[in-house]
C-alpha cells in the first residue's frame, strides 16, 4: 500500500514522504495511529494544502520533546527485586515499572514512549529507550538490584554478578587448598601419612600399603565376629 507519512517513521521516511508498505502494517498500525494517510489523489491534495501547518506543528512538538529529553536523558530508575544468586529475577521489570519509576522523579512519560523490547529478567544496569517524539529519543537506565547496597554498587559501575562469581571461585579455591595433601617427597605408590587412620601407621619392616591392608583385614574380622 502507498501511504503519505505524517511524521518520521524509522527506516521508512519523514513527514510528507510517499512510501510503500505492507497492507497489514498500514491498516493495523500506521493508519489507526494517524501516522500516515493513504496515498490516493484526494489525500495528496489535502496533505499539500496542509503541509506547511503540519510541518510547523511537528517542529513545535519536536522542540518540546527536546526540552523534556534534556531533563530525562540519563535518568536512573532503581528497582529492587528478588533474584537468585545467578542474578535471575523471580519475575521481571516491565514498561509499567519504568513509567512509575520515572514519575517518582517527576518525569511524566507515557508507557507508549518506553521501548524495552522485552521485560528485564536479570539484575544489572539496563539501557531503556524513551521515544519522546519520532525524531527525539533518549536513554534512561534501569538499575535492577536485590538491595539498595547492590544498586549503589551497580550505579558506581561495579559488575555485581561478576563480583559474586569471583567470590564463589575464591571460596572454592580456598576450600580446595585446605583439604589438599602434600605429596612432595613421597616415592611413587607411597601413601601420605595423614591418610592412615589413627593406629594404622606402618610398623618397622612394613610398608604403608601393607599396614593399611592389614588394618583393613583386622577391621573386617572384628566386624565379622561382632
Amino acid at each position: 500500500m502507498d501511504i503519505i507519512l505524517l511524521e518520521r517513521i524509522e527506516k521508512l521516511g519523514t513527514i510528507g514522504d510517499v512510501v510503500t508498505v505492507k497492507d497489514g502494517y498500514a491498516r493495523n498500525f500506521l493508519l489507526p495511529q494517524k501516522k500516515a494517510l493513504r496515498a490516493n489523489e484526494a489525500n495528496k491534495k489535502v496533505f499539500e494544502a496542509n503541509r506547511e501547518r503540519l510541518e510547523k506543528e511537528n517542529a513545535e512538538r519536536r522542540t518540546e520533546a527536546e526540552k523534556l529529553g534534556e531533563k530525562v536523558d540519563g535518568a536512573e530508575v532503581v528497582l529492587i527485586r528478588a533474584a537468585s544468586n545467578a542474578g535471575q529475577l523471580y519475575g521481571s521489570v516491565n514498561v509499567r515499572d519504568m513509567v512509575a519509576g520515572l514519575a517518582e522523579q517527576g518525569h511524566e512519560i507515557d508507557k507508549k514512549q518506553i521501548i524495552m523490547g522485552a521485560p528485564i529478567k536479570t539484575i544489572g544496569m539496563h539501557d531503556v529507550t524513551v521515544a519522546l517524539h519520532p525524531e527525539v529519543r533518549v536513554t534512561v537506565m534501569a538499575n535492577v538490584a536485590r538491595s539498595e547496597d547492590e544498586a549503589e554498587l551497580q550505579s558506581q559501575g561495579v559488575d555485581v554478578l561478576a563480583q559474586l562469581f569471583e567470590e564463589e571461585q575464591r571460596e572454592i579455591e580456598e576450600a580446595a587448598a585446605d583439604t589438599r595433601i602434600d605429596n612432595s617427597g613421597l616415592e611413587p605408590g607411597e601413601i601420605p601419612e595423614e591418610l592412615f587412620e589413627e593406629g594404622v601407621s606402618p610398623s618397622e619392616g612394613t610398608t604403608e600399603t601393607e599396614a593399611l591392608v592389614e588394618a583393613t583385614d583386622h577391621k573386617n574380622e572384628d566386624e565379622d565376629e561382632a
